[in-house]
């Protein structure tokens, strides 16, 4: 079964474009709603780094989601949305000055902080501004993620956050400093999982790491669990909506708060991954000596992911009905890696046949590029079209 789409209108439209079913994205949304309030001290905030589409937003922000930003380029675009600047969390292991001063500036809810380096600079400029800035510190639980390698983020390896064995030191540098508030925990292994045991093993080492804190009296009043919950890309039709419930309850069953404690996540991929479809047209069908290539006019610098993950997106022939056949669909662009499948069966392709390249709403149209000097693709939500 295909996805349902207005082919006739798509067909208006100049290709290669995105196309985003807002009715996913407010079911999304609702299912969201409906899981965490169960649940008293659950708050979450979208990963603004997975879609930045302003009308998307606007959604999301109508729906009552905090936001995750990773720049300052990102806050400008939260607040222009709406998004209130007390649910702006901001993330990233090299925040420049003109962003740590922005969001001082703003009086965001939370800096997750990184590194002492990063913890003395924040302090330094909000001594400056005569404000004090809430942190809290990303700390790598060394807790590995069934997801591919370039997007685990929670082990010793990893760029990311501070050293288990620091987190005493650094609670400590935090209370010795005028202008900076220790506030909270935070965490994320990785991106595109759908084992809960990675997320029950996390929630294991964030109990261990309290009980430490609580040896030394320390209070900690938010722990961020960071996002990484997945979608079915093999399944988008039957299975639009993650699934949220068994997320949740995972924390919910778990993670051992403490009195008062609230619990934040970061979700992207989960909210807009589903809602999203990259629209192309079929430029040409060409006989290789060996298999048969479907050529379409989006490339990999408007859906990067299948070059730079290996990932996997369903594919459909979203103008014809006969029989299938076996393509590789590939590219215009003047690289080998230019890709999107090899040997998948589509509905018999030829010329001006549209394309839909599915659960592209996340991490497409974001990581766009104009690459070979090629226009950057366009999004377009439901009731737009």
């Amino acid at each position: 079964m295909k996805g349902k789409f207005q082919v006739e209108k798509f067909k208006n439209i100049r290709t290669p474009f995105y196309y985003y079913d807002t009715n996913i994205l407010r079911d999304t949304l609702k299912a969201i709603k409906s899981e965490t309030d169960k649940h008293e001290h659950f708050m979450v905030h979208y990963a603004i780094k997975a879609n930045a589409n302003p009308k998307v937003l606007n959604i999301i922000c109508q729906a009552g989601l905090g936001v995750d930003c990773v720049s300052g380029g990102e806050i400008e675009r939260a607040l222009e949305v709406g998004f209130p600047a007390n649910k702006i969390v901001f993330a990233g292991v090299g925040k420049s000055d003109w962003e740590i001063e922005l969001a001082i500036d703003k009086d965001i809810f939370c800096f997750n902080v990184e590194s002492i380096p990063e913890l003395e600079v924040i302090n330094q400029i909000a001594q400056e501004k005569g404000k004090i800035a809430h942190v809290a510190f990303r700390i790598n639980p060394n807790v590995g993620a069934h997801t591919h390698a370039n997007i685990t983020t929670g082990l010793a390896e990893n760029k990311f956050g501070i050293a288990m064995c620091d987190m005493l030191t650094v609670i400590e540098e935090a209370k010795n400093m005028k202008n900076v508030k220790f506030v909270g925990l935070h965490f994320h292994i990785g991106s595109q999982i759908l084992d809960m045991g990675d997320f029950e093993a996390l929630c294991n080492r964030i109990n261990e790491l309290q009980d430490t804190l609580e040896r030394n009296n320390i209070k900690v009043e938010h722990i961020n669990v960071g996002g990484g919950l997945g979608i079915d890309y093999e399944h988008p039709n039957q299975s639009p909506i993650p699934d949220f419930k068994s997320y949740f309850e995972t924390y919910s069953k778990f993670l051992r708060l403490r009195n008062g404690q609230q619990v934040h996540f970061e979700l992207g991929r989960a909210v807009v991954g589903q809602m999203g479809t990259l629209i192309t047209k079929t430029l040409y069908v060409k006989q290789g000596s060996a298999k048969k290539f479907a050529i379409v006019d989006a490339g990999m610098t408007d859906l990067i992911r299948p070059a730079l993950y290996q990932a996997y997106h369903k594919i459909e022939n979203i103008s014809s009905n006969a029989p299938t056949e076996a393509y590789d669909v590939v590219g215009p662009i003047c690289e080998s890696s230019d890709v999107f499948a090899k040997s998948i069966d589509l509905n018999k392709c030829q010329r001006g046949d549209l394309i839909a390249i599915r659960s592209a709403g996340a991490y497409g149209e974001i990581m766009a590029s104009q690459y070979n000097c090629r226009k950057m693709p366009q999004g377009y939500i439901t009731e737009e079209l």
